[in-house]
């Protein structure tokens, strides 16, 4: 199809939206066509506005006023675009006509979702279609979970494929929280049960090929003697998309299992994360509370340029493949920082990229894969081998 635009931003004034934006303006090739779109046409304009003041000479984005129900604007803006960046959360409150807009007219679509229920309604409501029309359709490129994903792949890659692999993650990392993932969050934690339906009908949906094997393991608290860390369980969307990278590709090997954690320093710390968890998953529950916590830290808002620039993130990765094991571990800045870059660059490599061929709802792994990775490399993300047996 003939389309005028190669990227457009959708959500582009929210917190991530505009990280996501200022990487943008100065990374997109000469030539490029892209849009900032979003509801309010000042808010834009001003963003606009601040892009080009920053990066003069650089190709202008155009505005365009959306809202993400009107199925109708968001249809014309598709079918005009290459590839659809999507920073409007919840996801599950406000990403579906979006996304099932682009599987209809075969346009990609990376978004920073980190809540599991919106990703395994879209796969059984859209995946097919966007099977059918050739749309990519890329969850999670932000710091949920691209870090995990390639993490993991680079992990993988240096383990013999033709054996069983177990591999955990442990995330740690620094900085603040944005009003979105709070959002985000609470609403998740309100709906464990619709969470836990879509997830059983997604995995009766999805089976994985070949006869082979790939599984998220929740593991339980305890004290991982080689990291020397205390683990806290993250049953959630990292692992999830890090399992499906496992049952899509062959080289994660036959039976592929992968758990994902926090790591903590001391089991105090721990068990006041252990008790954190359970609070928020009970305040969650009553709709009164659930707003006034979303109200103490509204969406748009998140951490300072200062907060953002003091922190970091760092994922260990311990694999085991029959005899030998293998030790990784991604570094990076800020994750929110982290996010903006992942997202831009996730919908750079679609647009501009070799990437292998796919179609229908996949992990950065399936569609980037290493691609991805030396982008995110030219940006601060390290993947490093700490040590091998």
């Amino acid at each position: 199809m003939d389309r005028d635009l190669d990227l457009a931003l959708v959500g582009a004034t929210g917190f991530t939206g505009r990280l996501t934006a200022r990487h943008l303006a100065g990374r997109v090739p000469a030539g490029t066509r892209w849009a900032l779109a979003g509801r309010r046409e000042d808010a834009l304009t001003q963003l606009r506005d601040e892009l080009v003041a920053a990066h003069p000479g650089a190709p202008v984005p155009e505005v365009l006023v959306v809202d993400s129900h009107d199925e109708p604007a968001l249809a014309a803006l598709v079918r005009r675009t290459q590839v659809v960046i999507a920073a409007v959360g919840p996801y599950l409150e406000h990403g579906e006509p979006l996304l099932a807009a682009c599987a209809r007219a075969g346009t990609d679509y990376v978004d920073l979702v980190g809540e599991p229920e919106f990703v395994d309604r879209m796969f059984l409501a859209h995946h097919a279609t966007a099977v059918a029309s050739g749309a990519r359709i890329v969850h999670a490129c932000g710091f949920d979970s691209v870090p995990h994903d390639l993490g993991a792949l680079h992990a993988v890659q240096q383990l013999p494929g033709d054996r069983p692999i177990t591999l955990r993650g442990v995330v740690r990392a620094t900085g603040g929280v944005s009003g979105g993932t709070l959002a985000s969050l609470l609403n998740a934690f309100s709906r464990l049960g619709p969470m836990r339906t879509a997830a059983r009908e997604r995995k009766a949906a999805d089976p994985v090929a070949d006869g082979r094997a790939a599984t998220g393991v929740t593991g339980r608290p305890r004290r991982d003697p080689d990291l020397g860390l205390w683990l806290l369980p993250l049953p959630a969307i990292d692992q999830d998309v890090v399992s499906r990278s496992g049952a899509a590709l062959a080289s994660y090997g036959p039976d592929f299992r992968y758990s994902h954690y926090a790591g903590l320093g001391n089991p105090l710390v721990l068990g006041g994360a252990l008790a954190g968890v359970t609070v928020g998953l009970l305040a969650a529950q009553v709709g009164p509370v659930r707003r006034f916590a979303s109200s103490r830290l509204p969406q748009g808002t998140g951490p300072s340029d200062e907060v953002r620039a003091a922190a970091s993130f760092t994922v260990d990765f311990r694999g085991t493949a029959g005899t030998q094991w293998v030790h990784t571990r991604v570094t990076g800045p800020d994750p929110y920082d982290l996010s903006g870059i992942a997202l831009a660059e996730a919908a750079l490599c679609l647009r501009h990229d070799d990437n292998p061929p796919t179609a229908g709802q996949v992990t950065t792994a399936q569609a980037m894969g290493t691609a991805l990775t030396r982008r995110l490399e030219e940006y601060g993300v390290t993947f490093e081998v700490v040590a091998r047996g």
